[in-house]
């Protein structure tokens, strides 16, 4: 071999082990700006919409995705460069990453759809829930009339 041949495969596997870093690196961008465990799981509100928007909020991914996509980059030029001798573990852990976004993502939507939802479930029971205390109280009433009636029935019997 000769001396070009060699200082080329040198250069080549630094630059190879630059890309590796990178990708690593990248990894670890991504998987420090996920939310927290503790954060999307312990909440404190007043309420279920403060509790909601609270979890909503805890469930930003920041710069998660970007940092993701910078690893794909360096992931896919080092593979195409055949660059990395075993990448299993570095398509793995992309993988993993990328599926943690898409759930907290998909996550983030449901929440965010029950905060649109629980106001007007609130509301829409409330309602109901006037309308049944007022049949209850009209029928309360009613039923007072009938025993001062029936009162008064038995008085005008007994005076008799």
């Amino acid at each position: 071999m000769s001396q070009s041949t060699l200082d080329e495969d040198e250069l080549f596997g630094e630059a190879a082990n630059e890309v590796r870093e990178d990708v690593e690196a990248s990894l670890e961008a991504a998987s420090e700006t996920l939310p927290d465990a503790d954060a999307i799981w312990n909440v404190e509100a007043d309420n279920t919409l403060g509790a909601l928007n609270a979890l909503r909020s805890a469930l930003d991914t920041g710069d998660a995705e970007d940092a993701l996509r910078d690893a794909k980059k360096w992931y896919t030029m080092g593979e195409r460069a055949d660059a990395f001798e075993d990448a299993d573990d570095l398509e793995a852990e992309i993988e993993r990453v990328g599926e943690a976004i898409e759930d907290i993502e998909d996550a983030k939507e449901q929440v965010g759809d029950l905060t649109s939802t629980i106001p007007g479930l609130k509301n829409t029971l409330e309602d109901i829930q006037i309308e049944t205390d007022s049949a209850d109280a009209e029928e309360t009433g009613a039923d007072d009339a009938d025993e001062a009636e029936a009162e008064d029935a038995e008085e005008a019997e007994a005076a008799d």
